[in-house]
């Protein structure tokens, strides 16, 4: 039986070779023609599990409104795209090259004056609309988000189709507020949680990298949704002892929301207990606010961007997985009910995972609970339990039957896409 047609609603295109792989834990065994997407990142998408991608970008709206552009747009058809690689981004002009450069702060000033370029005159265009009409989605998939206009584009799919709404919410964007006395930051937190409130309000249902964030969301929106772990398709290797002279130790992925400086706290442990030690770090983040500092520390290696099935060669050839968040409580409090896709592969590789932050983050907690990790949430431990982790092969042995274990029950792709799936068929029953 054919699934439902979906439109995911997302910032960055669907791809099986950036953080958007995350999508496989619902849409894996969905038939491509059956899943399209609405994106804003000014990529040039890979060939994904999409049948057919619709960008907007920012440079084409601000095109719009100084009338050097009709109407934005542009529609990539998956079997005219590339298979793999690394993202390549679209030349617009260096204009908006310096607007995307100032719009990664994700300030909210920034979020308020991109709210504003989203005006539906501009980005609901004809183009767009036939592209919708000839598809006719029977269901909107919204990746939950930090900003002011991927909701006006829920919101008018789920009027226009009268489909419901699955919700995917892996960050607590919404409960996270801080006091502030910057008009700005207030009325971009007062426009931002009434829209959210405007797409929980819609038909549908929303699935959760975890219980915790389950729980709250759920009862503060009356919501049914379910928590669906991330899957991984990264390869178990067989257990292999750590190779204490010159261990392999890598971090992949974002270094942002305070994660360099506890990468940098992890370096220094590793040259106090060995002066030859390295911890590898491998990001797509150029921005040099956060990749100055590791770049420059004696016990960083900082490879830039590499793909993802490079990253899963790399996984397998590390004695030690990394997984860390910062302390600071501002970071606490975006990433308390985060699990990411990080944490799945670490306990599917079978590779010694190491998880360094508070015990308040979602995937410490998480990693701690499975026993899946050597975990250390105490800066003055540090060096001690990375010695442990070394030199002790029981230990690892420990970590390593555990990861097996939590792997298999919440991280598999089927049991993944089958939690996803009982979740589409109670939304699709509400309509």
């Amino acid at each position: 039986m054919e699934h439902p047609r979906v439109i995911i609603v997302m910032t960055t295109p669907y791809s099986r070779n950036n953080s958007s792989r995350s999508l496989d834990a619902y849409f894996h065994f969905w038939e491509h023609d059956r899943v399209r997407q609405i994106f804003s990142r000014n990529w040039k998408p890979q060939k994904g599990h999409c049948g057919e991608l619709f960008q907007i970008t920012d440079a084409e709206l601000l095109k719009c409104r100084l009338h050097r552009l009709k109407e934005p747009g542009t529609i990539y058809k998956r079997e005219d795209l590339e298979d793999s690689g690394h993202n390549e981004t679209l030349e617009e002009g260096s204009v908006a090259s310096k607007s995307y450069s100032i719009g990664r702060k994700h300030s909210p000033s920034v979020e308020l004056l991109r709210g504003m370029l989203w005006n539906k005159k501009y980005w609901c265009s004809e183009k767009l609309i036939k592209w919708l009409d000839d598809y006719r989605p029977e269901l909107i998939f919204y990746n939950f988000t930090n900003n002011l206009f991927l909701q006006k584009i829920v919101l008018f799919l789920a009027e226009r189709y009268r489909i419901p709404v699955v919700s995917a919410i892996g960050d607590d964007y919404y409960f996270s507020d801080r006091k502030s006395i910057s008009p700005a930051y207030n009325l971009f937190r007062r426009k931002f949680k009434a829209s959210v409130r405007k797409v929980f309000e819609q038909k549908g249902s929303a699935v959760y990298v975890c219980d915790g964030i389950r729980d709250r969301y759920n009862a503060e929106f009356g919501l049914d949704g379910e928590t669906v772990y991330f899957c991984s398709s990264v390869e178990r290797r067989p257990f292999r002892p750590i190779n204490d002279e010159n261990p392999v130790i890598s971090y992949f992925g974002n270094i942002r929301i305070g994660r360099y400086k506890s990468i940098l706290k992890i370096a220094d442990s590793l040259l106090a207990i060995n002066s030859d030690y390295r911890i590898n770090v491998y990001s797509n983040e150029q921005d040099e606010e956060y990749t100055s500092a590791l770049k420059d520390h004696p016990g960083v290696a900082f490879h830039g961007e590499i793909p993802y099935d490079e990253v899963q060669l790399r996984i397998k050839e590390s004695d030690i997985y990394v997984v860390t968040e910062d302390f600071d409580k501002s970071s606490v409090d975006l990433t308390k009910y985060s699990v990411s896709t990080k944490v799945a592969d670490g306990l599917m590789c079978g590779t010694a995972v190491l998880a360094f932050g508070p015990e308040e983050c979602g995937a410490i907690k998480y990693l701690k609970e499975t026993g899946g990790a050597a975990v250390c949430s105490d800066d003055s431990q540090l060096k001690d339990i990375i010695s442990k982790l070394i030199a002790d092969e029981a230990f690892q042995r420990e970590i390593y039957d555990n990861s097996a274990v939590a792997a298999g029950k919440n991280h598999s792709v089927n049991g993944s896409c089958a939690a996803f799936e009982n979740v589409v068929r109670k939304a699709l029953a509400k309509n």
